[in-house]
């Protein structure tokens, strides 16, 4: 691969990751189609994103981890409940087409989108929720599910986790995009990644530039998050998700 390619793969990476940290999720709704139109199977790319979205998490853990607002027990949890899901769908995902799953999994995404814009004041607010056992139990079925699907299609379902944060449990849109990022860009996403890279194969080439992209966007997209607060989260979040759904629908066609 040339310079000017090498370049397109950092842009695209920059421009992806930066949205992802700030809403909370989506890179691959715009890295994930670039390499498979330069070339890329869908496995292959596959495996190839996941890899480079840990360095998403990465850099979004230095800009967030300056803030303190993670709580170490919720933490734990969410890594227990979703990391088995991870792995469950990252080992199924080579052997099952992938279209069927992709257009259902664009409707639920704009459904997300939906449900968050006609909710005008959800994830505005701190007011922890669900933390007993029963509401844990949920909880962690639903991350569980996610996980699943974070392993198997990459696009966009760290929105989910995002919009399940702060529905079940209820956090604000600036904590959940904290945890999301930290939590499914490094240690999914990571999982994610071996998985598929023993089950399959990575072009190790590309990596230096979307690694780089990755790490940049997860930092800058985090400081957005950050400084801009919990109203501008919300709309990135909901425009990121119709985008994501209509993304996933139209895509192959």
């Amino acid at each position: 691969m040339g310079f000017l390619e090498q370049l397109l793969l950092f842009s695209v990476s920059l421009l992806a990751n930066t949205l992802s940290a700030f809403a909370g999720g989506g890179a691959g709704l715009l890295q994930l189609p670039v390499l498979i139109f330069l070339g890329l199977g869908f496995a292959v790319a596959l495996a190839t994103h996941k890899v480079a979205s840990v360095a998403l998490g990465i850099g979004a853990t230095l800009r967030h981890l300056r803030e303190s607002s993670l709580e170490r027990r919720f933490v734990a949890f969410i890594l227990v409940t979703g990391l088995p899901g991870v792995v469950l769908g990252a080992s199924f995902i080579l052997q099952v087409p992938e279209r069927l799953a992709e257009i259902a999994l664009g409707l639920l995404t704009m459904g997300v989108g939906i449900y968050s814009w006609f909710k005008a004041e959800l994830g505005q607010i701190h007011t922890p929720q669900n933390r007993d056992v029963r509401g844990l139990s949920i909880g962690g079925l639903g991350l569980f599910s996610i996980g699943v699907l974070n392993g198997s299609l990459t696009s966009g379902t760290g929105l989910f986790v995002t919009l399940w944060l702060v529905r079940w449990f209820g956090l604000d849109y600036q904590r959940a995009v904290a945890y999301t990022l930290v939590l499914v860009g490094m240690f999914w996403n990571g999982g994610g990644a071996l998985t598929l890279g023993l089950l399959g194969d990575i072009q190790w080439s590309w990596l230096p530039a979307l690694l780089a992209g990755s790490l940049l966007g997860g930092y800058l997209g985090a400081h957005l998050a950050i400084t801009r607060g919990n109203r501008w989260i919300k709309r990135v979040f909901e425009v990121v998700t119709l985008v994501a759904g209509v993304t996933l629908i139209l895509g192959r066609f």
